[in-house]
């Protein structure tokens, strides 16, 4: 199993259209897939159906019995899709409440990773969609994943976003024995704004190749496809944004990102 988290320190910038619509393609080319949600907010569980706020099972439950998982009790947590070969573990807001637990506690930065090892059998790609803020989430989606992609919105706010995304990976690398292989995503680019096309001309000064030769436009079809909560891949197959996203796929899955030492 190889573990994908989508992550950046700042919202609004596509993180759950590019796990679910990537989650969807690679399905679609064979490959046995889990969404994790460990957002408070759950966005990517109430994309299919699953409200944060009266979920009991899930990925809260990783952590409420951290000293007692097994591979049955982690499957249990694992919920259908509208894809056969997409499963999903919703999100909870008591996932909220981890940094007031947390306080004297080891080992909770963790317990993600120990779960997806005693599946890793079943499963041959779990992607994590991660919250925006660093603390005891972030670090176990940083912790347990192979490679990481960072959804950057082609706007200048979402810059700075990055920004720290890259120092806190920088913290991250010491406490592992190697580097987070990771790249960037320009998403939401509309061509007929200087915005958009001043922020991806910095992306590509600044972080030269660790960023996607793409970039995922603006596109109504993911909007559409959330309502009936449908891949969206399977909703409109030949969108310009799901055939972008397609190249993302076939870059992400084949990508060696060079050492975080070497980024400005």
């Amino acid at each position: 199993m190889e573990v994908w988290t989508v992550a950046n320190q700042k919202g609004g910038v596509g993180k759950t259209t590019s796990a679910i619509t990537l989650a969807g393609l690679a399905a679609a080319s064979g490959k046995r897939v889990l969404l994790i949600d460990i957002d408070p907010h759950g966005s990517l569980s109430s994309y299919f159906g699953k409200d944060p706020d009266h979920q009991e099972l899930g990925s809260y439950s990783l952590f409420q019995f951290k000293d007692k998982l097994s591979k049955e009790f982690v499957e249990s947590l694992l919920l259908p899709t509208p894809m056969p070969l997409v499963s999903m573990m919703p999100s909870s807001t008591a996932l909220a409440t981890l940094e007031r637990q947390a306080i004297g506690k080891d080992g909770l930065g963790l317990v993600l990773g120990k779960a997806l090892g005693l599946i890793s059998s079943t499963i041959d790609i779990a992607i994590i969609d991660s919250p925006p803020l660093l603390g005891i989430l972030l670090v176990n989606a940083l912790a347990a994943c192979d490679k990481l992609l960072i959804p950057v919105q082609t706007e200048f706010l979402a810059l700075k976003g990055l920004e720290r995304m890259t120092h806190t990976l920088k913290m991250m690398s010491r406490s592992r024995p190697k580097a987070i292989e990771y790249a960037i995503l320009p998403t939401m680019y509309d061509r007929r704004t200087q915005a958009s096309i001043s922020s991806l001309r910095h992306l590509r000064n600044h972080y030269g190749e660790l960023v996607f030769p793409g970039r995922i436009p603006v596109d109504t079809k993911f909007r559409d496809a959330s309502k009936g909560g449908q891949f969206p891949h399977i909703f409109s197959a030949e969108s310009h944004g799901v055939e972008a996203y397609r190249q993302c796929l076939k870059w992400f899955s084949t990508i060696k990102a060079p050492n975080l030492e070497h980024v400005s």
